[in-house]
């Protein structure tokens, strides 16, 4: 839909309520953790959750395209940018609460925080989580895991805004998680905050998990480069990184794009990458992996713009 950029950029900043922002032509390599991407239209940090909600509504009531992004962590935006409107849920909106064993997170809130949060209490259930470089939001709507944990497994509860602009909770099987999946990625409602509830434990056990896990993830995973964390989703009864290696594409390149000679399952920016330089090395690797493996690889990472 055509929409004059400054007229909507007026509106958003009227909208944006108090501490809110907005940005024009916002450079989206400067929001994802692949450090690659074009312009959006317009870049939004509502102030607070009504605004978030009041903006959503109006751009959904006048048709003008939008995303939502947590941390970025989990997304390419191709080089053409994106022709809409990126509502960022960050620090705005990260207010963390807890009592006795429950953590009430709102959907800004990183994932490492709530993680420190919970084991400086004694609660154990989310070390998991303490890696993941994303936001509460952005892990409910694809039910992040690792090593064994789930979003699925703590969330007892989702507030949501609907796409009328009313406010809902989910139960959590209203979420319907399921792999890198729940409800959200479906129904177009926009994740508020999570209710997790967790055990209580040994603080001092629950740290040397929390530091186990940092420790494998330094020595397995290309953390020193951007990525987008695993580039594919995890086959039915195969590992993407196992079926990439033996397709002969670990540290295949194609630009400034490589299969990460550290950890197969991995796409990373050597620091001069095109989003196009990484959708195509993307699709070089399905390519082979189908012909050695007859596996279809899908990718894990979200595509947005063009």
């Amino acid at each position: 839909m055509e929409f004059n950029k400054e007229e909507l950029y007026r509106k958003l900043l009227q909208l944006a309520g108090s501490g809110g922002s907005v940005r024009m032509d916002a450079p989206m390599k400067e929001y994802t953790t692949f450090r690659v991407g074009g312009p959006a239209d317009l870049l939004v940090e509502p102030g607070d959750v009504n605004s978030l909600v009041t903006i959503t509504t109006a751009l959904k009531e006048n048709g003008v395209p939008y995303y939502l992004l947590g941390n970025g962590s989990n997304i390419l935006v191709r080089d053409e940018g994106f022709r809409g409107v990126i509502i960022k849920i960050g620090r705005k909106m990260s207010n963390v609460s807890v009592t006795g064993n429950v953590v009430e997170a709102e959907a800004g809130a990183m994932l490492s925080y709530v993680s420190k949060e919970a084991a400086a209490r004694s609660l154990a259930g989310m070390e998991f989580a303490s890696g993941i470089p994303g936001s509460i939001g952005g892990a409910v709507f694809m039910n992040a895991g690792a090593y064994g944990g789930e979003m699925k497994q703590i969330v007892t509860s989702v507030t949501a805004a609907e796409q009328d602009g009313s406010i809902r909770v989910y139960s959590a099987d209203e979420c319907d998680f399921g792999y890198r999946h729940s409800a959200f990625a479906d129904n177009g409602s926009v994740v508020l905050s999570a209710r997790i509830e967790l055990e209580k434990g040994d603080k001092a056990q629950i740290l040397a998990y929390m530091n186990d896990l940092s420790e494998r993830r330094r020595s397995k995973q290309p953390l020193n480069l951007p990525s987008a964390g695993s580039t594919f989703k995890r086959p039915e009864g195969h590992y993407a990184g196992q079926l990439i290696d033996e397709a002969g594409m670990r540290g295949a390149s194609y630009g400034g794009a490589q299969v990460s000679p550290k950890h197969a399952g991995f796409v990373v920016n050597n620091g001069n990458a095109t989003a196009d330089d990484i959708l195509q090395l993307i699709k070089l690797v399905q390519m082979r992996v189908k012909e050695t493996s007859g596996v279809d690889l899908e990718t894990e990472v979200r595509i947005i713009g063009g």
